[in-house]
């Protein structure tokens, strides 16, 4: 079955035809053409796939793009110059980059939902994540290091 939904993606609406089997990160890659969510394990574990939805992080390959209606989605696309963006150029808290994006992400949504994290609550959100190549050690400092220009 198809569904004939207007999705609200980085401040943009987009009239789209999807089927109840769409999940977000496909609309995002074959509809939208934002390649910034990476496909990864496909099954939830890994988080390359994390967007923003209404502000909090979501794993985009579990969730159906119909879920997505009447939400504010967030791609990597739609920020632009962040304070953790820059971050992570600043303290290398990435190598080869595929799960960067995914990153970036949880991260400016551990920001806003938690302007004033501890450490135990950084460790705790970085935990949805998973980064092959580096230490958590730079990511985690990046986080920081934005928290301290608050």
């Amino acid at each position: 079955m198809n569904y004939s939904i207007t999705l609200h993606v980085n401040g943009e609406d987009h009239k789209l035809n999807v089927r109840a089997a769409d999940t977000l990160l496909y609309t995002l890659h074959e509809k939208l053409g934002l390649t910034g969510a990476k496909p990864g394990c496909l099954n939830g574990d890994c988080g390359a796939c994390t967007v923003n939805v209404d502000g909090w992080p979501m794993k985009s390959c579990l969730m159906l793009t119909v879920e997505a209606f009447g939400k504010k989605v967030t791609t990597i696309e739609g920020l632009h110059n962040t304070p953790i963006q820059k971050a992570f150029v600043e303290n290398f808290a990435f190598q080869c980059g595929y799960c960067t994006p995914g990153f970036i992400m949880n991260c400016h949504a551990l920001l806003e939902q938690h302007p004033d994290a501890d450490d135990q609550t950084i460790r705790e959100w970085l935990e949805s994540n998973i980064c092959r190549c580096t230490s958590y050690f730079e990511i985690e400092r990046a986080v920081k290091s934005v928290l301290k220009r608050k």
